[in-house]
């Protein structure tokens, strides 16, 4: 019965992954990819010509978060990373693809953060 469950949420957000995807994949701006687990919060610069991840920052990358890394201030920490190393591969404007993750907490909270630290999207 537990298995049952667990399945349909993952096929939910597997469909909601998607769905953002597919409105995100005309475009030709650099993409920041967000993906949260319980533990840690991760990004990634995704090149659209190539498909190929530019860079990423997570949670588990050393000098980034010190302390607990899966709270709302980790994602902060993790989102200014994010920027500045954008901003090294001169990477001003993005696209956001939350990843099927719902707009709030520590997705909202990354993204407020790479807002906050250059990155425009």
């Amino acid at each position: 019965m537990r298995s049952r469950v667990i399945e349909q949420k993952k096929e939910k957000w597997r469909a909601r992954r998607t769905r953002t995807r597919r409105s995100l994949g005309t475009s030709e701006r650099v993409m920041l990819t967000v993906y949260r687990s319980s533990k840690h919060i991760y990004a990634q610069l995704v090149d659209p010509a190539t498909g190929h991840t530019v860079g990423s920052i997570s949670s588990r990358t050393k000098g980034v978060v010190d302390g607990s890394t899966g709270n709302v201030d980790a994602a902060k920490k993790v989102g200014a990373a994010v920027a500045k190393f954008a901003k090294s591969k001169n990477i001003d404007t993005v696209v956001f693809n939350r990843n099927g993750f719902l707009y709030h907490g520590r997705v909202r909270a990354l993204a407020e953060a790479a807002r906050e630290a250059g990155l425009q999207f």
